[in-house]
């Protein structure tokens, strides 16, 4: 068989302050049998630019990341600022 590899974006979770983890997959198939998954976790805050981003998580965000949304972050982060 054939050695062929995947990447998605297999979970997309939000956060109660508009934060959204994003885990992607890259599988390494033979045939129609996964062989290996690795993960790659990563963040993204409301106002982070999104536009290299996947399909899927471009429209998660726009949904989500409301101008209020953005507002109610950046303030909570300067109040959290030691």
């Amino acid at each position: 068989m054939t050695l062929t590899e995947q990447t998605v974006i297999s979970a997309i979770t939000v956060l109660e302050d508009g934060q959204l983890q994003i885990r992607r997959s890259r599988r390494v198939f033979d045939g129609a049998e996964m062989l290996a998954e690795q993960y790659h976790r990563y963040v993204l805050a409301p106002g982070d630019d999104v536009t290299q981003e996947d399909p899927r998580v471009r429209a998660v965000a726009t949904l989500l990341h409301t101008p209020a949304v953005i507002a109610a972050y950046k303030a909570a982060q300067e109040r959290n600022r030691p």
